[in-house]
């Protein structure tokens, strides 16, 4: 099901994450704003939970990526 990660490239999944994570670069990036949203309570808007999913979503995948070669 997972065999896709298999032909993605540590360097371009982790470059993907870090890049995703960090931007927007200035004033903050998205995923610390969201997670102090969560953290206080007020993550409700729909846009707000969906940007944070997508931010999320090349880190997700790298740590997938890591755990199924580890296993191995």
């Amino acid at each position: 099901m997972l065999t896709f990660l298999d032909k993605i490239p540590y360097a371009i999944l982790g470059a993907a994450a870090i890049f995703m994570l960090l931007a927007p670069f200035h004033p903050t990036p998205h995923v610390l704003e969201k997670i102090l949203l969560l953290k206080n309570g007020t993550l409700s808007r729909p846009i707000d939970i969906f940007d944070l999913v997508f931010h999320l979503i090349p880190a997700t995948l790298f740590i997938i990526k890591a755990c199924r070669d580890f296993k191995k």
